[in-house]
């Protein structure tokens, strides 16, 4: 793939790269495969050493200053396959005090127990951050009339937006956040979701063990069922046998196995219970919801194009909490907080959405489809409110099918379109 600066789409992770590069000598960026990661390097680096290539793999894993060309920022693509990479950096980083001289990147999470324990020893000189596919506001798919940083201190305005149909919504989650695919023809939205997981099944749940592919495909069938819940193994498990005729996994142990290896790839992510400031804290739900790291790969896994998602209402709810939490956790990231969710194991009240932030304030949010939805979500975003030791900064409901953001006079909750939203 060829790359070029002059076509570089601004992310909202670019401010943090570029702290990082005046603050650290080693900038360190993971994240899921093709969500931008090698671009957002690329745009801000002296020189290029991709480990994809054979020959300029075989001379990192000999020695790697032998790819290293000393034009800064040097960028080292795909960092996870030279064996004991926090090794190697810490010792080129310990050559000069100089910021920004290395940026390295990686589509999974280097868990090795030498060079998790290197990379904390090191943590000084290295700084490290994710990188998600695109938000909404990213991709230009939002108009940005609402933010979080506005909510947050009080001053969000009402505005009118234009409504969006529920067939471009179902488009904005078949075709997903993936940076390749804001061009492409609506009859190949799903292309890019497709050759992702076949890349995962045949190459990287191997990275460290062999798995069987026809299993893990069953299992990514199962979350993508249970999308935007929060599920057990158990549950998963008996889908999977309910579901499929052949190569079920018998094994719980096989199942939290392969969901780690998808964790680690950024396949799926969890959101967090979240467990503060509410009265009864025995009551609380503390187990994650799980997430693909993009709801075009639900999508996919279901076989729904743009066109049937739009005439399956009760899909299409779930997979619309699914891109309303991916924007909000990218969002969230990008301030220094949190997403997390909320659940009384007791009572059973839910809220879809709490987002944290770093000086410990948060705020709560209701995920809706449509206007029919806001009375049932204004009542359990009061509820929750009520039995919180401290309030709320705001709360909001965030809807697909709605043509103003605006604050609600009585109850003080805003209304926000999910094409309005940003950070």
């Amino acid at each position: 793939m060829k790359y070029s600066k002059k076509k570089y789409k601004a992310r909202l992770v670019d401010s943090q790269i570029n702290k990082y590069l005046k603050t650290f000598p080693i900038t360190y960026i993971e994240g899921p495969k093709w969500c931008g990661k090698t671009w957002a390097a690329i745009n801000r680096s002296g020189s290029i050493a991709n480990l994809d290539d054979e020959a300029t793999y075989e001379m990192a894993i000999t020695d790697l200053d032998l790819i290293l060309t000393n034009t800064y920022p040097e960028l080292i693509d795909k960092c996870n396959l030279v064996p004991n990479i926090w090794d190697k950096m810490r010792t080129l980083s310990n050559r000069t005090t100089k910021k920004g001289r290395y940026i390295l990147t990686s589509s999974i999470v280097l868990n090795d127990e030498k060079n998790e324990k290197t990379f904390n020893s090191g943590l000084e000189r290295i700084g490290k951050l994710k990188m998600s596919t695109m938000s909404l506001y990213e991709s230009k798919d939002s108009t940005g009339v609402a933010s979080i940083t506005a909510m947050y201190k009080g001053k969000q305005k009402n505005v009118k937006i234009e409504k969006l149909s529920i067939l471009n919504l179902s488009k904005l989650i078949v075709r997903g956040g993936w940076p390749e695919n804001l061009r492409i023809k609506n009859n190949e939205l799903s292309l890019i979701a497709k050759k992702y997981i076949s890349s995962i099944l045949t190459k990287d749940i191997n990275d460290d063990k062999k798995r069987d592919e026809r299993k893990m495909m069953h299992l990514l069938k199962a979350l993508a069922r249970n999308e935007s819940t929060v599920v057990t193994v158990k549950t998963l498990m008996r889908d999977m046998k309910e579901h499929e005729h052949k190569d079920i996994i018998e094994s719980e142990k096989t199942v939290f196995d392969y969901i780690n290896v998808l964790e680690r790839l950024f396949v799926i992510e969890n959101q967090e219970a979240y467990t503060k400031n509410y009265r009864s804290k025995e009551r609380i739900g503390k187990s994650a919801k799980k997430h693909f790291t993009d709801p075009s790969i639900a999508a996919y896994l279901l076989n729904l194009s743009a066109e049937k998602l739009s005439k399956d209402l009760k899909t299409l709810v779930f997979l619309f909490k699914s891109l309303v939490e991916r924007d909000l956790r990218i969002y969230m990231e990008n301030l220094g907080g949190r997403l997390c969710h909320f659940r009384d194991n007791v009572s059973g009240l839910e809220v879809d959405s709490v987002l944290e932030f770093e000086n410990g304030d948060y705020a709560l949010c209701e995920v809706k489809l449509s206007e029919s939805g806001v009375e049932e979500a204004k009542k359990n975003l009061l509820k929750l409110k009520s039995k919180m030791n401290k309030p709320p900064k705001f709360m909001c409901i965030i809807l697909g099918l709605y043509d103003a953001v605006v604050k609600d006079k009585e109850t003080g909750i805003y209304l926000v379109p999910i094409n309005a939203l940003k950070i």
